[in-house]
């Protein structure tokens, strides 16, 4: 691994570069990005196992930003990606730093002025190839050729149009190849066309054979993050936590999410301060130097860890963080926790009681969530969250498959509707919870499973750190514990009850009605 560095100057980027990426509140590089600028500045091929989260654009972009001349004229470094909204995206950032060295950035697809002209292109290799086959663009004198997030490109287009664009480029011509996680098609396009490559990040195998070290939670949200932090350290405190550390990637990100959390009356301040229930920091080596005691800490990163090192300098001081992220970054932060011995798992947000028309819609959404590869389809869905919510989305992808699939088979009984009072609800203690991996579907799974109970006789299911409580219609309370008492999940052994009253030793073991 590359030694730490302060600055990109350290690294030989032009200053007028390592300034424009300062505006962004990009200051100090990854270490992804530390190996990977030098490789591209000598014009080597390369591949990069690395996905958004890890700094990779910066790695690439900031690097051909430099070696190319800007003088030059016509298409000079070509960037392929998987879609429209991530080349419109890439050049749009990519282009804030262009407009310091004098080149152009285009992109085909959207609303680019002449994009053949610019120095710096992008595109989906469908659009790229059509355009070149008409004669629109000139690509014999590409120096580098770029495959963003090339997981992407194979699962939904395939790698064909790619290798068809090789056979434009001059042979010499840089390749380089971002991908995480790799697939069989992304390797034979390796082995064929991208000789003698350097890879980066080097894969270390002796973390993820090892003991697991931990277990880190994350919750995919949208742009801005700041809500989600506010929502995470709320949980947190509400669960006994005494302190929670939010980590930060730059002093601005900081900022804001001490205006929102102080906005909402969490008093934030800098690490170790006993009187303040938030902590923010930065560098997690400074934070953790500051703080005497980590008992009763829990951490919360606001970004994505960009390595393995700094996601173990976060989060081994308090097992069970939360990583808050966006779905393009999972991949990413899947082999990073692999790398450094984690376990991940999702933290959705709670779930309220249904109605039990629903009941089964949702098991089997837990279902697909747990056994399917959902990677691709999030990262296919990635421009549609920028635009709308990702629930939105959500319900209109729901939507759209019920409309495709047969009437279901469930049938509501409206019984109850037409004057019956509703059932009673009893209040359950499962002694499994967040830090044992336990998801909302595991504890409905069982529960309709093991003591045969329909999935409408179960309201909400409230995942605690240490514990979960359940509330299901008292005429199976029974049943449920009978069956379920002593069962093991997630390699767990479960003790379920009533549940107890968190005062005194004794008395009603049955919650009260709507606690």
């Amino acid at each position: 691994m590359a030694a730490d560095l302060d600055s990109f100057e350290d690294l030989g980027l032009a200053p007028e570069l390592a300034e424009a990426l300062a505006a962004e509140g990009i200051e100090q590089p990854t270490s992804l990005q530390a190996e990977a600028l030098p490789v591209i500045r000598r014009a080597n091929n390369l591949v990069l196992a690395a996905s958004p989260g890890s700094g990779v654009t910066v790695a690439w972009g900031a690097a051909l930003l430099q070696r190319i001349e800007s003088e030059a004229d016509g298409t000079k470094a070509l960037v392929l990606t998987p879609s429209h909204g991530r080349a419109e995206q890439l050049a749009e950032s990519l282009g804030r730093l262009a407009a310091t060295t004098g080149h152009g950035v285009g992109a085909l697809g959207s609303h680019w002025v002449m994009p053949e002209r610019a120095t710096m292109l992008f595109g989906t290799p469908t659009d790229v190839l059509t355009v070149a086959k008409a004669g629109g663009i000139d690509l014999q004198g590409v120096e580098a050729i770029v495959l963003d997030q090339a997981a992407r490109i194979d699962t939904f287009e395939g790698m064909e149009a790619a290798e068809a664009i090789l056979e434009y480029l001059p042979k010499e011509a840089q390749r380089v190849v971002a991908v995480q996680p790799m697939t069989s098609g992304v390797a034979t396009f390796i082995e064929r066309h991208v000789k003698r490559a350097v890879t980066l990040p080097q894969f270390d195998a002796s973390a993820e054979d090892g003991p697991k070290r931990g277990t880190v939670r994350f919750r995919i949200v949208a742009e801005p993050r700041e809500e989600a932090v506010l929502e995470m350290a709320s949980h947190l405190l509400a669960d006994d936590a005494r302190h929670v550390l939010v980590f930060c990637r730059n002093e601005d990100r900081a900022a804001d999410v001490g205006d929102l959390l102080t906005l909402h009356g969490f008093v934030a301040g800098a690490p170790g301060d006993p009187d303040v229930p938030v902590w923010l920091g930065v560098d997690p080596l400074a934070a953790r130097a500051e703080i005497a005691d980590f008992a009763d800490v829990k951490v919360v990163s606001c970004d994505a860890p960009t390595d393995a090192d700094e996601l173990d300098r976060r989060h081994s001081v308090s097992d069970g963080g939360i990583v808050v992220i966006l779905a393009r970054e999972v991949p990413h932060l899947r082999a990073t926790a692999r790398a450094a011995g984690y376990t991940v798992v999702p933290f959705p947000p709670a779930e309220p009681r249904g109605a039990s028309a629903i009941a089964e819609l949702q098991a089997q959404l837990r279902h697909a969530l747990q056994s399917e590869d959902t990677a691709p389809y999030m990262l296919a869905l990635e421009p549609l969250f920028e635009e709308h919510d990702p629930a939105e989305v959500a319900a209109a992808a729901v939507a759209l498959l019920r409309k495709k699939l047969p009437a279901a088979s469930t049938t509501v009984d409206h019984s109850t509707s037409s004057g019956a009072a509703a059932p009673p609800w009893a209040k359950l203690f499962f002694g499994i919870g967040e830090r044992d991996g336990l998801t909302t579907g595991d504890l409905l799974g069982a529960i309709t499973g093991e003591a045969k109970v329909p999935g409408g006789s179960v309201g909400r299911i409230d995942i605690k750190e240490s514990h979960t409580l359940v509330e299901v219609h008292d005429d199976v309370a029974q049943q449920v514990i009978k069956a379920l008492n002593g069962t093991t999940i997630r390699g767990r052994s479960v003790r379920a009850d009533y549940d107890r009253p968190k005062r005194g030793t004794g008395g009603a073991r049955r919650s009260a009605p709507g606690s």
